[in-house]
């Protein structure tokens, strides 16, 4: 079965965006695993806000990234470009139809409305946090509104030259 891999840049504090939804503060300067995790991955779940905004950007908004089979979970969401699939109504039934296809792991890319409703249903397999050594005060958390403890087993720390620190945990089930 393949994975699902919350992958995401989290400030310090445990914010995932500052209080004007800029993530400036993440840094581009060097590869910092990403090039290894794109070899495990072939798809990407993402929520309609996060969609929009990549759109909105254009090739911008994920420079260097790979073609990705594209699913985007909106129960509103109307149009959307070609190939992107849209993921509405029973998430459990679909995230594990998809979990259960050919393929390698997918990528869950946010934004925290999404990350949220996966986390609380146990959809999420493995956290994979790219720590920034910046305090943000405040800003959308990387996990809030959660309705149980969810228990981690880190699987590795890579600390970078530049205070960033790379986390990757999985995803305790049956605790």
């Amino acid at each position: 079965m393949r994975k699902v891999i919350l992958g995401l840049a989290v400030s310090l504090d445990g914010f995932i965006e500052g209080p004007n939804g800029e993530y400036d503060w993440c840094f581009t300067d060097q590869d910092y695993g990403m090039s290894d995790f794109f070899k495990r991955i072939d798809s990407v779940f993402m929520g309609r806000k996060s969609y929009e905004l990549a759109q909105s950007m254009g090739d911008a908004a994920m420079p260097g990234f790979p073609k990705l089979k594209e699913y985007v979970f909106s129960n509103t969401l109307q149009t959307v470009k070609k190939d992107v699939i849209v993921i509405s109504g029973n998430i459990v039934e679909q995230v594990n139809k998809i979990r259960n296809e050919p393929g390698r792991d997918i990528w869950l890319f946010g934004g925290a409305a999404l990350t949220t409703s996966m986390m609380n249903l146990g959809l999420v397999d493995e956290i994979w946090l790219a720590v920034h050594p910046i305090l943000l005060g405040s800003g959308k958390y990387c996990f809030s509104h959660l309705d149980h403890r969810v228990h981690l087993d880190l699987v590795e720390t890579k600390p970078y030259s530049t205070g960033l620190v790379s986390l990757t945990y999985t995803v305790v089930h049956n605790q």
